[in-house]
């Protein structure tokens, strides 16, 4: 008997429907998987026969020929597990195979019988949808997540026997149901951390509104304990919430990845990835034999912070110059090629110089200028202009730190960069990808950031003395924009380029002394 079950395979943040025909054939007991399966795929073979054993059903006892297709594709992972023994149940006529064509059936089976969670549940659910599917099967972890996408029946199951009795109409599993929206906008202020924990440094968080306000990228640089990460960190709790179409997008990616808590839905607030500084080139950007999704990808929408960036390797942070300009990443291999998104706001840190102490107002630097300027120079010069903002963090004296004065919240600042956001928002209506100043192309650069005379002589002067490149040019002049959009000022007046010109201080001749 020939019976087709229905699962899923993601490539990239997609999902594409594989169909297994399990057929039963005459001649002594074997079990065959065809249709490209890797590793995974051809030990499940065992998982499911001793799930159905161990569930009181009987295994097949003639030859067994499952295929895979579409047959040119890899199918990877130990996700198929469920359907191709919901198939094998179906073929010896213990499941009716009537309504299985209904439904998208995922999950790998625990030797018991028991449902473990999957990676990709969301793309999955998008796309059984999208083919007029009635249900999606899989693991009651990974319910919430696929319970979001609405005209679609989820059932989350944590046992085979679950499915089993659904289908023989003996048990009954009710759909999975997620108010999406209302969980989505109640997450959405629900920080643990606020700005107002920072005590002074007023001029690092002016410059993180900046950030925020405009996409801009920033590196923080100061000595230990002046308070870098603990900036960088709160970033999020002022940039403007997630979109609803953002947070799918989102999600999407963490699902791929297997990144998402159990029972998670929908991810309401803007990812803040922070890896150390001994990641590997394919961990940063995506990567492996069935690509997934790096870092990069993984804080889409959110932010990329990157703790002592000396220390990276140069070439895990030469491979992210792209994507930061192109806002998506292409892996390709020899049979396949796929995009992630990546469009990241880049945060980052660094020490002054090995010791960490140059330029400290107290304590003692121990490091020759050769070896200051080596430490920087680890740092190539086209990464450091693609970076907007070079912030100077200096130590908070005891008078602030001991201070019971109160700084002003996230909530106050992130008020005045969503309004910000607005006018930029009105302003690239109709430019598809593009959302804040820090993403306008040349073009519209020439356009939107017109300067007057006085304002040309400033930046002229500032050209020819800190010997900026044509890209630095282009950054200050978007930094100016935002600095003007916070201000409320229709035009870049010359208080607004000479803020933004004072943030590349890692372009100042002789900064290393």
């Amino acid at each position: 008997m020939l019976v087709k079950v229905f699962g899923s395979a993601v490539y990239g943040v997609e999902a594409l429907t594989i169909t297994m025909e399990v057929d039963l054939a005459q001649g002594t007991t074997g079990y065959f998987i065809v249709g490209l399966p890797d590793n995974a795929v051809k030990e499940s073979i065992e998982r499911i026969l001793s799930a159905i054993k161990n569930t009181g059903f009987e295994r097949p006892r003639t030859k067994v020929v499952v295929n895979m297709a579409p047959a040119d594709i890899k199918k990877a992972g130990s996700a198929y597990d469920l359907p191709i023994a919901i198939g094998m149940l179906a073929a010896t006529a213990q499941v009716p195979a009537e309504e299985l064509a209904q439904y998208i059936i995922m999950g790998e089976l625990s030797l018991d019988g028991s449902v473990q969670p999957i990676k990709g549940a969301l793309p999955i659910a998008i796309q059984a949808r999208k083919e007029k599917y009635k249900g999606l099967i899989l693991p009651k972890a990974n319910a919430r997540e696929a319970g979001m996408v609405n005209n679609l029946d989820v059932y989350g199951v944590e046992n085979i026997s679950e499915v089993i009795g659904f289908f023989n109409k003996t048990q009954e599993l009710k759909p999975t149901v997620v108010n999406t929206r209302e969980e989505f906008y109640d997450a959405q202020s629900n920080f643990d951390i606020d700005f107002n924990d920072v005590k002074g440094q007023e001029n690092v968080k002016r410059a993180l509104e900046i950030a925020a306000a405009g996409g801009h990228n920033a590196i923080l640089i100061g000595p230990p304990g002046a308070g870098k990460t603990m900036l960088a960190k709160r970033l999020p709790t002022i940039l403007p919430p997630l979109t609803l179409h953002e947070a799918l997008e989102t999600t999407k990616i963490h699902s791929v990845a297997g990144k998402l808590a159990a029972n998670t839905s929908l991810i309401a607030q803007r990812p803040f990835r922070s890896p150390h500084h001994t990641i590997s080139d394919a961990a940063l950007v995506g990567g492996g034999g069935v690509p997934q999704p790096g870092e990069i990808s993984l804080a889409h929408n959110g932010v990329l912070f990157l703790d002592e960036l000396p220390e990276f390797k140069r070439s895990a942070l030469e491979v992210m110059r792209q994507p930061m300009e192109e806002r998506k990443v292409c892996i390709s291999r020899a049979k396949m090629s796929i995009d992630f998104p990546a469009s990241f706001q880049l945060i980052a840190s660094m020490n002054p110089c090995p010791c960490g102490y140059f330029n400290h107002p107290e304590k003692e630097c121990t490091c020759s200028p050769i070896m200051v300027q080596k430490y920087l120079n680890k740092i190539s010069g086209p990464l450091l202009d693609r970076i907007d903002l070079h912030v100077e963090v200096t130590p908070v004296p005891f008078s602030e730190l001991s201070s019971t004065k109160m700084s002003e919240n996230s909530a106050d600042v992130r008020e005045r960069v969503m309004k910000a956001r607005d006018i930029q928002a009105k302003r690239f209506e109709g430019n598809e990808g593009v959302y804040c100043n820090a993403q306008m192309s040349s073009k519209k650069l020439k356009e939107i950031c017109v300067i007057s005379s006085v304002g040309q002589n400033l930046l002229k002067t500032a050209m020819d003395r800190l010997n900026l490149s044509a890209r630095a040019y282009d950054r200050i002049l978007k930094v100016s924009r935002t600095i003007a959009d916070l201000a409320g000022s229709d035009d870049i007046r010359p208080e607004h380029l000479a803020e933004a010109i004072q943030y590349r201080s890692l372009d100042r001749e002789g900064w290393a002394g």
